[in-house]
C-alpha cells in the first residue's frame, strides 16, 4: 500500500498515546524510530516490577519491543533499559536537547538555591561534576580534586564576617551516604566546616550548574561520548576544567574554549585553578574562554549525530521506487554538520515549556493513572456481569417455567372445545417457507442498510488493520470493507472481503492487489451486497490527508458539501455515464514536477511502468509480434485520478472489474515467479511486497480515458465539478475498439470457457478474481436443473405407482346392529314392570 511516509520517527514519550496505532496494520510494517532522551521511564519501569505491576511493566517493553531502532544520545541511558533490549538498541552520541534545556532554564532559577546554600553576593562557587557512571575510584578522583582546589583557599579570609567566601559543591549520583563520605575527605583535607558539599546530580544539576562561578570535571574514565553534564556547564557559559580524556581532548582546545591537565598529573590542576581564578575572582581571560566554550558546547557533535542518523535512516527506510536512492553519508554538505537549526526551535513557545524529566514524569503519572483506572473498571465489569449473568440467569428459568404451566392449562381448557381446519401438507410448507422468508428478510437488515438502499451511491472504504479505523466514516453513504478477517472494526456492518473472495485469505495477494481486492469483492456476485445505482471508493488516506489540511495539505476527501452536490449531480444524471473523481494527480505530493501520466506512472514505478503496462497489454489481447501497445494518455492541460478515490454507475464499475481482472492476471503472469520467491519486482528499486499496486492505482484512467466514459473531477471541499479531457477532444486518440464492451466481454466469454471446459492445470490467476460465466455454463445449469425437475416429477410418479399396487388389509370381522323390534321389546317390558 501506498503510504505518504515511509517510516515514523518519535521523540517523546507523550507518543505513546497513539502508539497503538502503530501496533496495528497497516502501520505494523513500517519502520519506526524512538529516540528516547531520559531515564525517566527506565525508572519507573524498575518500581513496576519491585511493585508487581507486570502488566503495566509488559505493555512499556511492548512498546518498546515494537520500534525498529531505539536511539539513546549516550551509552549511560542503553544500560539503564538493558533489561527490555529486543537487540533494536541503537547509541548515536549528540542532541540539541541539553542546549536547548539549558538556553530556557537558564533564567528560571532564583535565588532559592542561593539562599539554601548560604551564598552572597561576592562568593565564588566551584562545582565539581563527574561521569554518570558509578565506581569505585570515584571517592578518590574527588579527593584529588579538592586536594589542588586546597591551596586556592589561602586567597580568601578566614573570618566569617569577610564578604566573600568559597563554596565548593560536588555533583554526583545517588551513592547512599556518599555526603558523609565527602565530608570525611574534607575533613581529613582540613577544609573548614560547611565549604564542601554534596548534591545529588538528578535533582540540582541545573541549579548548581547556573550558580558555579567554575566547573571541574573530576572523573578520569575514559567514555564514548563527551558527558552531557560538561555540555551544560559550557552552555551555561561557565569556565571548564577537564582531564585530558581522549573524548573532551576532541572538542576542547586548552586554553581556547575550555582548560586541560593531563590526568596523571593531577598537580598541574592547582596550576590552572590558581591561572583561572587569581587572588577569588575568576579572571577576564576565564570569561572569554567560557564564551568560546558556550559556542562551542552550543553545537557540540552536531556532525557525529547527523552522519549517525543518515546512516540509520539509510538502513531502516525502504523508499520507494519514486525516491532517488540517497547518497552516502560522507557526501553530505559540510553546511548540515556545522550547526543545530536553532530557527526551527524558535517557533516553540517558551512560557509551555517544562524541563525535560519533569515533563517526562508528567506524562507518566498521568498513564499509570489512566492505567489503574482502566484496569479497576475491567475488574469491576467483570464482576458487574457475573452478577449480570447469574440473575438474568434465574429470571431466564423462571419465565420458562412460568410460560410453561400456562401453556400447559391453556392446552387442557381448549382441548376438544374448537375445531380447526387444517390444510395441506404443501399449503403448510409454502407458509411456513415464505414466512421464514420474510423474517430473515426484516432481521438481516438493519437501519444503515435500510438507509443505504435509498440511496443513489454507495461509497466503499477498504482498510487493513485497526490503525486505520479513526479514518474511515460512520454514515449512511460510506461502508468499510476490510480486507482482512483480522482487524474488523466490532459492530459495525462492515463486509467481510475474504469470506466473498477466498483469494484474499492468501497474504501475498492480498498485499498485492491492497484495494483491488475490495474491488474483486464487491464485484463478485455484486447483488447480494450493493443495491444502489451508483458505486463508489475512498482511500482511508484521503481522509488521514484531510486532518492535515490546516498544515498545508491539501483536503483529498469529501466534504458534506461535496457529498450533497455528486449526489445531486447523480440522481439529475448532469453528466450521464460518468467517471468522478477527486483527489488530482498534479497535486499529488509525489508528482512536484506535474509531470504527464505515463511520466508520472515511470516515476513511481522505478521507471519500467510503460513496459509493464505495454507487456501486459500485449499478454491479455494475445499480441504476438512486436507493436507499441501503449494506449495515449495526451498532455491537454487536464489532471488524472490517484490514490482511488472515484464514482461511478455500478454498471460501468462490472464493466471495468471485467477489464481489471484480466489486466491483472497478465500483470501477474510475467511477475509472479521473481517477486514470489525473491520480493523484488522490475517496478520497485528494493523489495516491495505492494510491487505493482502502483500501476493498478492509475488503471482506472486508462480505462475511462479509452472506453469514452466522461471524466468529471469534483472539489473534495467545494463540490465545484469541472470536465478533464472533453469527450469532443479526444476523437481519434481512443482505442475504443479495445476497451469496448463487446471485445471485453468476448474476451471475459474465452476465458471462462477455456477454464471450465480445458481445467488447466497451470497457476492461473484469472478465475480466483471472481465468477467465471459463460454461454456453455448458462445452458449446463438450465439443463442441469431441467434434469432435476424431470427426476423429482419420475420420483413422483413412482411413489404414487407404489401407493396405487400396495396390498390392502382385508376386513377381520362386522359389527352387528341389533334389530329395532328387540329394542322396542325390551322397553315395552321394562315400562310394564315400573308400572305394576
Amino acid at each position: 500500500m501506498n503510504f505518504s511516509f515511509n517510516g515514523i520517527l518519535i521523540n517523546s514519550l507523550e507518543a505513546a498515546d497513539v502508539f497503538t496505532c502503530f501496533l496495528q496494520e497497516p502501520f505494523k510494517s513500517l519502520p519506526l524510530i524512538w529516540t528516547i532522551h531520559d531515564a525517566a521511564l527506565a525508572i519507573r519501569l524498575k518500581q513496576y516490577n519491585s511493585h508487581g505491576q507486570i502488566e503495566l511493566a509488559n505493555h512499556w517493553k511492548k512498546t518498546l519491543n515494537r520500534a525498529t531502532a531505539v536511539v539513546f544520545s549516550n551509552f549511560v541511558q542503553p544500560m539503564i533499559f538493558s533489561a527490555f533490549d529486543s537487540g533494536n538498541f541503537v547509541v548515536i552520541p549528540g542532541s540539541p536537547a541539553e542546549a536547548w534545556e539549558t538556553n530556557n532554564m537558564a533564567a528560571s532559577y532564583n535565588g532559592d538555591m542561593q539562599d539554601n546554600l548560604r551564598l552572597g553576593p561576592n562568593d565564588i562557587v566551584i562545582a565539581i561534576v563527574g561521569s554518570q557512571f558509578l565506581y569505585k575510584g570515584l571517592w578518590l578522583e574527588h579527593a584529588l580534586i579538592l586536594e589542588s582546589i586546597l591551596p586556592l583557599l589561602a586567597d580568601f579570609p578566614s573570618n566569617k564576617d569577610s564578604t566573600y567566601h568559597l563554596k565548593i559543591i560536588i555533583l554526583s549520583g545517588s551513592l547512599g551516604n556518599y555526603s558523609m563520605a565527602v565530608e570525611a575527605i574534607a575533613h581529613n583535607l582540613r577544609y573548614p566546616s560547611g565549604i564542601v558539599e554534596y548534591k545529588a546530580v538528578d535533582q540540582d544539576a541545573d541549579a548548581v550548574l547556573s550558580m558555579a562561578d567554575l566547573v571541574i570535571y573530576g572523573s578520569f574514565l575514559e567514555e564514548e561520548s563527551f558527558p552531557e553534564i560538561l555540555v551544560k556547564a559550557m552552555c551555561y557559559g561557565k569556565p571548564i576544567i577537564a582531564p585530558e580524556l581522549a573524548v573532551i581532548r576532541k572538542y576542547v582546545d586548552d586554553g581556547v574554549n575550555g582548560y586541560l591537565f593531563p590526568k596523571d598529573n593531577v598537580k598541574i590542576l592547582s596550576k590552572i585553578i590558581r591561572h583561572v581564578a587569581p587572588k577569588g575572582k575568576i579572571s577576564r581571560l576565564a570569561h572569554n574562554v567560557a564564551a568560546r566554550g558556550k559556542t562551542t558546547g552550543r553545537d557540540l557533535m552536531v556532525s557525529e549525530t547527523v552522519e549517525g542518523y543518515a546512516s540509520l535512516l539509510k538502513v531502516v527506510l525502504k523508499l520507494p521506487s519514486e525516491v532517488a536512492p540517497p547518497k552516502d553519508v560522507s557526501e553530505l554538505s559540510p553546511k548540515h554538520k556545522q550547526e543545530w537549526h536553532w530557527d526551527l526551535f524558535e517557533t516553540i513557545p517558551r512560557p509551555t515549556y517544562q524541563k525535560r524529566i519533569l515533563r517526562s514524569d508528567l506524562f507518566l503519572d498521568k498513564a499509570e493513572e489512566r492505567w489503574n483506572h482502566t484496569q479497576k473498571e475491567r475488574s469491576s465489569s467483570i464482576n458487574a456481569i457475573d452478577d449480570t449473568f447469574s440473575y438474568s440467569i434465574w429470571e431466564e428459568e423462571k419465565y420458562i417455567q412460568v410460560t410453561t404451566a400456562r401453556k400447559r392449562r391453556e392446552e387442557q381448557e381448549l382441548k376438544d372445545r374448537s375445531n380447526q381446519p387444517h390444510g395441506t401438507w404443501e399449503e403448510v410448507y409454502k407458509s411456513a417457507k415464505k414466512a421464514d422468508r420474510l423474517k430473515n428478510d426484516l432481521h438481516e437488515r438493519d437501519e444503515r442498510e435500510l438507509e443505504r438502499t435509498g440511496q443513489p451511491l454507495g461509497i466503499y472504504e477498504p482498510y487493513l488493520g485497526e490503525g486505520v479505523w479513526p479514518f474511515l466514516h460512520v454514515s449512511s453513504i460510506y461502508r468499510g470493507i476490510g480486507l482482512s478477517t483480522k482487524g474488523r472494526r466490532p459492530g459495525a456492518d462492515d463486509i467481510d472481503a475474504p469470506s466473498r473472495l477466498p483469494l484474499l485469505n492468501n497474504p501475498y495477494y492480498r498485499d498485492v492487489l491492497g484495494d483491488f481486492g475490495a474491488y474483486f469483492t464487491i464485484a463478485n456476485r455484486i447483488d447480494r451486497i450493493h443495491k444502489n445505482a451508483w458505486i463508489g471508493f475512498q482511500c482511508w488516506r484521503a481522509t488521514a490527508r484531510k486532518t492535515h489540511f490546516n498544515m498545508g495539505f491539501k483536503q483529498a476527501s469529501l466534504s458534506g458539501v461535496a457529498e450533497i452536490a455528486l449526489l445531486d449531480a447523480i440522481q439529475t444524471r448532469k453528466h450521464g455515464d460518468t467517471f468522478y473523481f477527486w483527489v488530482r494527480m498534479d497535486q499529488d505530493p509525489r508528482n512536484p514536477l506535474q509531470q504527464d501520466f505515463w511520466s508520472f506512472c515511470d516515476s513511481i514505478n522505478a521507471g519500467n511502468c510503460k513496459y509493464a503496462f505495454s507487456a501486459a497489454l500485449k499478454r491479455m489481447y494475445g499480441l504476438k509480434h512486436e507493436l507499441d501497445a501503449l494506449p495515449p494518455m495526451p498532455v491537454d492541460g487536464d489532471t488524472w485520478s490517484v490514490m482511488k478515490s472515484w464514482a461511478l454507475p455500478t454498471r460501468s464499475f462490472l464493466e471495468f472489474v471485467m477489464f481489471s481482472r484480466m489486466f491483472v492476471d497478465a500483470l501477474d503472469a510475467q511477475m509472479y515467479d521473481e517477486h514470489h520467491q525473491t520480493g523484488r519486482c522490475y517496478l520497485s528499486l528494493s523489495k516491495d511486497k505492494h510491487c505493482y499496486s502502483r500501476v493498478l492505482e492509475l488503471l482506472v484512467n486508462v480505462w475511462a480515458y479509452h472506453s469514452a466514459r466522461r471524466i468529471v473531477y469534483v472539489d473534495p471541499e467545494t463540490g465545484l465539478m469541472q470536465e478533464q479531457h472533453r469527450l469532443q477532444d479526444r476523437r481519434g486518440r481512443m482505442w475504443v475498439k479495445w476497451f469496448s464492451y463487446d471485445t471485453l466481454k468476448s474476451m471475459d466469454e474465452d476465458y471462462a470457457e477455456e477454464y471450465d471446459s480445458d481445467k488447466p492445470k497451470r497457476r492461473w490467476l484469472w478465475p480466483l478474481t471472481g465468477e467465471v460465466l459463460w454461454q456453455g455454463v448458462y445452458e449446463r445449469e438450465r439443463n442441469q436443473r431441467q434434469r432435476q425437475k424431470e427426476k423429482r416429477k419420475q420420483m413422483s410418479k413412482e411413489k404414487l405407482g407404489r401407493m396405487k399396487k400396495r396390498q390392502r388389509q382385508k376386513v377381520i370381522g362386522k359389527y352387528v346392529k341389533p334389530l329395532p323390534e328387540a329394542t322396542e321389546t325390551s322397553n315395552s317390558t321394562a315400562g310394564v314392570k315400573k308400572s305394576l
